[in-house]
């Protein structure tokens, strides 16, 4: 049986919900990606194009410094890595984790949460911060209420090995 852990970024709380629900219905360990300096509501108005996350978003090679040591990941053969969909993919501190970590012959699922968008080309633009030999499968988004019933069923259903 192989070691889970989710490992999720969350500005607001909403994601780190989903990953909690996640991390028990997975019996999954559990890792917040905490940034450095945390995000204020206004950092995070992505009306005003010059806030920290619009900033951010429009530089493809800013990486975001994490709070905390990176998670051991010896031992994890699944990581489940959840974000809030910020501009059709995923926030750059994602990369910043996934740059810091040896993800070699790993499985990454994606989730994410989204106030309306779908996970877009979040996949194909994390892919460049990994090992080659990691293999990274487009989850689903976890948004509202979902059952721990209904993610044990996805966890169960996916094809991981």
């Amino acid at each position: 049986m192989s070691k889970k852990l989710v490992a999720y970024f969350s500005a607001t709380g909403t994601t780190k919900k989903a990953a909690e629900a996640l991390a028990e219905a997975a019996g999954a360990d559990l890792y917040q990606i905490t940034p450095e300096i945390p995000y204020t509501a206004a950092d995070l108005d992505w009306m005003d194009k010059g806030s920290r996350s619009s900033v951010e978003m429009r530089d493809k090679s800013f990486r975001p410094a994490m709070k905390k040591e990176m998670v051991n990941l010896e031992g994890y053969d699944v990581i489940f890595l959840g974000f809030p969909i910020w501009w059709y993919v995923a926030p750059t501190i994602i990369n910043t984790f996934l740059e810091q970590g040896d993800f070699a012959e790993k499985t990454i699922v994606l989730f994410a949460t989204s106030g309306g968008s779908g996970f877009g080309k979040a996949a194909v633009e994390l892919r460049g911060s990994v090992a080659d030999s990691a293999r990274i499968v487009e989850g689903r988004l976890l948004n509202g209420r979902i059952s721990k019933a209904d993610l044990e069923k996805w966890v169960d259903g996916l094809k991981l090995a």
